[in-house]
């Protein structure tokens, strides 16, 4: 038996620990990077060590999760969470998307400002430690809704199913130390590094 994953690895992280100051701090990122994902990963491996779930595509994992441990699905959740969360932010982001992410935003909740709405109280109201996201349902429209602890939408317990393409960690570990317990101040801050152009990536690979 393998003893990780099948095609499974820890990303690199495409920028330094400081480099979404003021927004997020070098410290609370590093933190996250190289405890918080990095423990999620590590946790992940061991739990599917010498079992068939280590020749499994990731992807598989998480569509039937309801079938593996409990370990498997806080773990494979945080680490494809996280995964997805450093890839859609950058130092250069803020502002809107373009295109025909824009022009999907636009039809599916009637302007920019109201799906931002929706995500700010999505992610604000998750009670306790989650996530909120925006996400390609099956019929290719777009979606705003959040998950508990590390669930997320592609996995099959998940309240609302789709394909991610914008999620935020409202794990009280991902701002605590800059925002303590005002994580509506730590929401709206999240829209300055919003790196639209991977979104709008993420949007077309999911249509």
């Amino acid at each position: 038996m393998k003893t990780q994953v099948k095609d499974l690895q820890f990303p690199s992280l495409p920028y330094a620990y400081d480099a979404l100051e003021p927004h997020i701090d070098a410290m609370t990122m590093e933190i996250h990077y190289t405890r918080h994902h990095k423990a999620y990963f590590d946790n992940l491996q061991a739990a599917v060590k010498d079992t068939e779930m280590a020749d499994m595509p990731f992807a598989d994992l998480l569509k039937n999760i309801s079938k593996y441990p409990v370990a498997v699905r806080n773990n494979g959740g945080g680490h494809f969470n996280h995964s997805l969360f450093w890839t859609i932010m950058s130092a250069n982001g803020g502002g809107k998307p373009q295109g025909k992410l824009a022009e999907a935003i636009d039809k599916n909740f009637g302007s920019f400002e109201s799906m931002q709405e929706k995500f700010n109280t999505a992610a604000k109201t998750r009670f306790g430690s989650g996530w909120a996201w925006l996400c390609v349902k099956s019929d290719k429209s777009l979606a705003v809704c959040s998950s508990p602890n590390q669930d997320n939408p592609l996995m099959d317990v998940a309240e609302c199913h789709g394909t991610p393409i914008l999620g935020l960690d409202v794990w009280e570990h991902a701002y605590y130390l800059k925002y303590q317990n005002k994580r509506p101040d730590y929401v709206s801050a999240f829209w300055n590094v919003i790196n639209w152009d991977a979104v709008t990536k993420n949007y077309t690979n999911a249509i």
